[in-house]
Order: C-alpha cells, then sequence, then structure tokens
C-alpha cells in the first residue's frame, strides 16, 4: 500500500527506518504538545477579535493538534512497555490506533473549515488584517519549531499522523499572513476562504493516507514491500531441504514491524533446526522481516482438509 501522500511523508520518508528509541519519540510528542497548547489560546482569542477565518479555523485545528499529539505521545510512551499476560506483542499497536483517530479528527476539522469557507464565499464577512498578521506570523514560528521537533523521531505511523496536524497548523499561519496581506493591500475578502480551502485539499490527501495505512495494519493486511509469493519462491528456490511453502501470513505489529508465519514441507531427514534458522536469517536478510514463526513438515500438512480426515 502506498504511504499517505503531501509533505508530512516525504518529510519523514528518510526517517521511516531508523531506530530511535519510543522515549525519543514520546519526548519529541510532548515538547511539541505543550508548545501548540500554549499558543492556541492566544489565536482563539485574537480569532475571535480580529474575526479572521484562517484564525479560527487554525485555533480549532491546534485543539485538535493538542489532542492528537497527546493522544501519540501517550501511545508513544505505551509502545516502550513490552508485553504482558493481556498484550502478548506488546502495545506498539497503540500508536497506530492513534494515528486512526488523529486521521479521522483531521477529516472531521476539514469538513467544518469547508462549510465555513463556502459561507464566507457567498457572503463575505470583514477581518481586521493586522492583528491577524501579527498572530498568524507568530504562529508560523511556533509550528515551525514544533514541526522541527517531530523531525528527529523515529518516523512512523504514529509520529507522521501528529506531524500531520501540525502540518496543518504551520499551513494555516501561512494562509492567515497572505489573507491577511491581501485584505491590507486590496481589501480582497475572498482570499480568507480560498486560501482555507487550499489547506483543506493538502490537509485531506494526508489525512486520508494516513487513515488508509492504519487502517491497513489494524486489519492485519500484508505490510507494505512484503510479496508472499516472492517470499515462497526465494525459499524454495535458495534452501535446498525445502519442497514447499504455504500457510503463508503476514501482517504489521506497526508499519515498521512485519511480522510472517508460514508453513514449510522438507526432505526427510533434514536438519530440522538448521532449515529453521536458514529461512529466518533468508527472511531477515532479504525481506527484512525480523519476527517469523515457522512450521516444519515433513509430509501432508495437518491443517490441510484432506489430512485430518
Amino acid at each position: 500500500m502506498a504511504g499517505p501522500p503531501g509533505i508530512c511523508y516525504l518529510f519523514f520518508m528518510a526517517h521511516a527506518h531508523s531506530h530511535h528509541h519510543p522515549a525519543t519519540d514520546a519526548h519529541a510528542l510532548g515538547s511539541a504538545c505543550l508548545l501548540i497548547s500554549s499558543f492556541m489560546i492566544i489565536e482563539l482569542a485574537v480569532g475571535w477579535w480580529t474575526n479572521a477565518l484562517v484564525l479560527l479555523a487554525d485555533a480549532g485545528h491546534m485543539f485538535l493538534d493538542a489532542s492528537a499529539l497527546a493522544l501519540a505521545w501517550w501511545a508513544a510512551r505505551l509502545a516502550d512497555r513490552g508485553f504482558d499476560q493481556q498484550l502478548s506483542y506488546g502495545y506498539h499497536r497503540f500508536g497506530v490506533l492513534a494515528a486512526f483517530v488523529n486521521a479521522l479528527t483531521l477529516i472531521s476539522l476539514t469538513i467544518w473549515i469547508s462549510i465555513e469557507a463556502v459561507s464566507r464565499l457567498w457572503s463575505p464577512e470583514p477581518m481586521l488584517p493586522l492583528p491577524t498578521l501579527i498572530v498568524a506570523s507568530l504562529g508560523f514560528v511556533v509550528n515551525l519549531v514544533a514541526f522541527r521537533l517531530l523531525h528527529n523521531t523515529s518516523g512512523n505511523t504514529n509520529v507522521r499522523s501528529a506531524a500531520l496536524h501540525v502540518l496543518g497548523d504551520l499551513l494555516g499561519s501561512g494562509a492567515a499572513i497572505a489573507a491577511s496581506l491581501i485584505v491590507m493591500t486590496v481589501g480582497w475578502l475572498y482570499a480568507d476562504p480560498l486560501l482555507s480551502l487550499v489547506i483543506v485539499f493538502i490537509l485531506l490527501r494526508g489525512a486520508i493516507g494516513i487513515l488508509r495505512e492504519s487502517a491497513h495494519i489494524l486489519l492485519e493486511g500484508v505490510p507494505t514491500g512484503v510479496d508472499l509469493s516472492e517470499i515462497k519462491q526465494t525459499l524454495c528456490t535458495q534452501i535446498n531441504e525445502v519442497q514447499d511453502i504455504h500457510h503463508v501470513h503476514a501482517w504489521g505489529l506497526t508499519a515498521e514491524r512485519p511480522l510472517i508465519t508460514l508453513h514449510a514441507i522438507v526432505l526427510e531427514g533434514a536438519d530440522v533446526y538448521s532449515v529453521i534458522s536458514e529461512v529466518k536469517a533468508l527472511l531477515r536478510r532479504q525481506f527484512h522481516i525480523e519476527h517469523s514463526t515457522i512450521q516444519i513438515e515433513l509430509g501432508a500438512c495437518p491443517d490441510d482438509p484432506l489430512s485430518q480426515g
């Protein structure tokens, strides 16, 4: 499955396979959350005073951002807890769940902004451009710092979904700057709603991408880049003792943690331990799958209907 489109995805692509500790993610997310929350109150107050939709939309977005960052921070903290009797694979999926929820909230926000922007296109409303320009400029700096904080992280689905919220704020502040300058110079009130719609388009593309990716993981779909047919063929051709590979199932604990189970029919008299070691080594080396479960069979598969009767 293709990754989420947009600036946020490109920004984090280089970090998708890094090995940052979850604590690094949690620290960056927590710092960004505190920064965004602090500025949100200022922007909301000035937005109501100036009647600037781009500021109000950005303040509402900042509220969702603060919630999204807090949720992502909590998920990153949970991912560091390891496994227990209730969750034998650990808490890594909480990050995927957080990404899914954050994408849904972002889509909801774009719908609200779209409705408000369209109404203002039909009936433009005045705004105070100078206070809007000042607050939007400060907001741009705040969001740029928050976005930068999230750069030096693992770049996983959880972090990218949170960063997409921050990117929306960054674009919102830029649009507010542009709208206020246009109103100050030429008095064209349509700049406010039109630029808001541009932001909606950019955010919606990224949010849908994150939503698809996280939903695919939660539904235990085959991870991106994992070709089951290629795995079968490679194992059968490169390991002499392997006669057949079947019942292959691959899924992702997260986007960065693919897992696989498979059955392998081997030649009678083969060294079972050696075959398992070779299969696991090949999966790690060629397909980057660190966790695998291999069932070795010397004849008919006991899970097939014919062998059970």
